[in-house]
């Protein structure tokens, strides 16, 4: 019996093999290719809104409230945080924006008390009628001061007074959304970060 292999049949084999193997192996060396040799990285995003990569870490300091007693030290410590950055004396902008920081907060439903609402007041500190009567429960901070300084600078000036800036329980600066944009995208951002945490 003879038992050579036909050599036509070997060399089938081999393209046929070599052809697998280049189905499997070509597409994945292109996508490292693309993602680490060439400097290329998908456009799309998973968050909605501006993450902030590394996270920033903000200064403490010893802020006092809007009736003038000093805040908890750890106001922007513990849990989540949206914070917006403006005059105390509240503009059109700074109106809707904390109308969208309210009611986003409120839309998280049961998650809702991991996330407080802190207002950082960078003059006029404070017209406390408005915010008594439609943001009960936001903290509002006088941060006019020289102590200040370093925390306010720590947030992004460009479009402050369209911005709420999410601020993790370790007090980091985590990612700036514009609220001229749909309050469905910060929504969104933020179940996802407070599903994913496992802290605040």
């Amino acid at each position: 019996m003879n038992s050579a292999v036909d050599p036509n049949l070997r060399k089938r084999n081999l393209r046929t093999v070599g052809l697998l193997a280049a189905i499997f192996f070509l597409p994945l060396l292109a996508s490292f290719y693309m993602y680490y040799g060439s400097g290329w990285r998908p456009s799309a995003s998973a968050a909605h809104g501006e993450l902030y990569h590394p996270a920033r870490p903000l200064p403490q300091v010893d802020l006092r409230d809007a009736t003038g007693e000093f805040a908890p030290a750890n106001i922007l410590r513990d849990k989540w945080a949206l914070v917006y950055v403006g005059s105390g004396q509240c503009d059109d902008a700074c109106k809707s924006s904390l109308y969208f920081m309210r009611q986003t907060r409120l839309s998280l439903n049961n998650e809702m008390t991991r996330v407080s609402r802190v207002f950082l007041a960078t003059d006029q500190c404070c017209d406390q009628a408005f915010l008594e009567s439609e943001h009960v429960g936001l903290v509002a901070l006088d941060a006019s001061g020289p102590e200040a300084q370093d925390l306010v600078a720590a947030f992004p000036a460009q479009d402050r007074e369209h911005s709420l800036y999410i601020v993790d329980p370790l007090g980091n600066l985590v990612m700036r959304y514009d609220t001229r944009d749909t309050p469905k995208g910060l929504l969104s951002d933020l179940k996802k970060l407070l599903k994913l945490s496992h802290i605040g």
